[in-house]
């Protein structure tokens, strides 16, 4: 049985912990596996009226066709915008605008550009992996100042740090898997 305390930061850890890999679940969407998807955008701001204004609250953006986005603004004054901000999104998609709406093709990958994508997955795969256990890192050393300042039993200390590395170890192969669910759609041909 371990201290309502140290309770706290083991509770206040797995929060920070899965609030990580969400974020790498959104990042994960946000690259492409083949098909055309709204989520792509997901990630662009554009520049409206000097504010940094995220795509999907300035548009509607669908996948009528599976290598096809449309990008229908709900100002057509924001156009030339939107179409700037898709390009400097750096994406490897030439908007094509007609006055009413941008039209994006989404070309098949290349196996080099699969590759490429896989290697990005891999990086914010890692970027996370260090964030969990700077965060495991943060928490032992809370623990630790906690049990020593208010006088705790060391074996409360050590099964914190348990559970700690517990989690930790979920959390990292709850990554791997994504990683590994992200690397067979994007290879899938």
């Amino acid at each position: 049985m371990i201290s309502e305390e140290l309770t706290r930061i083991v509770e206040d850890a797995n929060e920070h912990m899965r609030k990580s890999v969400d974020h790498l679940l959104g990042e994960l969407k946000s690259i492409r596996a083949g098909r055309a998807s709204p989520s792509m955008l997901e990630n662009i701001r554009v520049n409206y009226y000097g504010s940094q204004t995220p795509l999907n609250q300035m548009a509607s953006v669908n996948a009528p066709q599976p290598d096809l986005l449309v990008v229908q603004p709900w100002d057509r004054n924001a156009l030339a915008d939107i179409e700037k901000a898709i390009q400097s999104a750096n994406l490897g998609i030439n908007p094509s605008n007609d006055g009413s709406v941008i039209r994006l093709p989404v070309p098949p990958l290349s196996e080099e550009r699969r590759i490429d994508l896989v290697k990005t997955a891999r990086t914010r795969g890692e970027e996370t992996k260090v964030s969990i256990r700077n965060i495991r890192r943060h928490s032992k050393d809370h623990v630790k100042s906690s049990v020593k300042d208010e006088n705790l039993p060391e074996d409360m200390g050590h099964e914190c740090d348990d559970r700690l590395q517990k989690m930790t170890d979920d959390y990292i192969s709850k990554v791997d898997q994504l990683l590994d669910h992200k690397e067979s759609e994007i290879m899938e041909v």
